[in-house]
């Protein structure tokens, strides 16, 4: 799953959370939650995908040199 379907999927269950709904529609497909507990799990799965995804893309080696060893 990419970056964008990840961010457009939170974004959708950020809405429904806040709206106090436990229904949502994205990518043509309807999940219910049974509780709003639910809801957050799943909220917090997708941000810790968002984070694993931004940290692998964000690893980058410079090198350095240190004078006066």
């Amino acid at each position: 799953m990419t970056l964008t379907e990840l961010k457009a999927k939170h974004t959708a269950l950020l809405t429904a959370r806040y709206a106090g709904l436990r229904s949502v529609n994205y990518d043509g497909r309807s999940v219910t939650y049974g509780s709003d507990a639910e809801l957050a799990t799943a909220i917090a799965d997708i941000e810790r995908r968002i984070a694993a995804l931004g940290s692998k893309a964000s690893r980058i080696s410079r090198p350095h040199a240190v004078k006066d060893l």
